[in-house]
């Protein structure tokens, strides 16, 4: 079972925090911290005592914006650590996914969190923690992409999304309505999306070839106007995609 720290300086979601993580099953124990310089002592005092030690922590659940010492700043440090604690974000900001990939945490739950959301995060740190075994999870609907945005899920259409932007291990969905940010790799996505008509560019970009509006050619540079955004094509995709365009019309 794992041992969890939940980080927040705001009290009401602190304690929310703590309730929603002491009645799942998968955690054994769970303290709080009201701010990110008393969870590094606390975090410190485990780390002196071991892993098997009385005041160890497998997981800290954390907020990002704080005063003094946010939770970026915390994760940064943690990261230095021989043998750290996982890290799971918890906060109102969708913003920050990106940085919190490149720091390896764990899952990125939005708030006002949700007890399925958090669930799934204290199940993919039990995974990793080795208590639990690998399940794979699979996509329920080939036509639908679940994303989360303000603690609640809804299902964007695939046949919607004009273009995809990779960042990190997230990716940035964009529809004529708006972005969303997945933690699925464009790779993972270009290998699934292939049949469907979405081809990649550039390193960074995956497109729909049906909201492909125009092509332009300049000084020999190679560009797609999509949902209104000119996207740099790659020398390496620019022959692909021309034959691809070429046998739609």
């Amino acid at each position: 079972m794992l041992r969890a720290l939940a980080v927040d300086d705001e009290r009401p979601s602190l304690e929310e925090l703590l309730y929603l993580l002491g009645a799942d099953p998968r955690i054994g124990s769970v303290e709080g911290a009201g701010d990110a310089t008393e969870a590094l002592r606390r975090i410190n005092r485990a780390l002196e005592s071991g892993p098997d030690g009385p005041d160890a922590i497998d997981v800290v659940f954390l907020d990002i914006q704080m005063p003094g010492l946010d939770g970026l700043d915390l994760a940064r440090l943690l990261s230095g650590f021989a043998h750290p604690p996982l890290v799971v974000f918890v906060t109102a900001h969708e913003d920050f996914a990106v940085q919190a990939f490149d720091l390896e945490a764990v899952d990125y739950v939005l708030k006002p969190v949700r007890k399925e959301r958090l669930a799934e995060a204290v199940r993919r740190a039990a995974e990793q923690r080795g208590t639990l075994p690998r399940i794979p999870v699979s996509e329920p609907d080939p036509d639908h992409l679940p994303v989360e945005l303000g603690g609640v899920t809804r299902f964007v259409a695939v046949d919607d999304i004009t273009h995809v932007e990779a960042q990190g291990d997230y990716a940035r969905l964009h529809t004529d309505r708006g972005s969303h940010l997945v933690r699925i790799p464009l790779s993972t996505l270009e290998e699934r999306w292939r049949a469907r008509g979405f081809v990649r560019i550039h390193r960074r970009h995956l497109v729909a070839l049906r909201h492909i509006g125009e092509l332009r050619l300049d000084a020999g540079t190679v560009s797609v106007v999509v949902g209104g955004e000119e996207l740099q094509v790659s020398r390496r995709h620019a022959r692909e995609l021309r034959d691809l365009l070429m046998r739609r019309t």
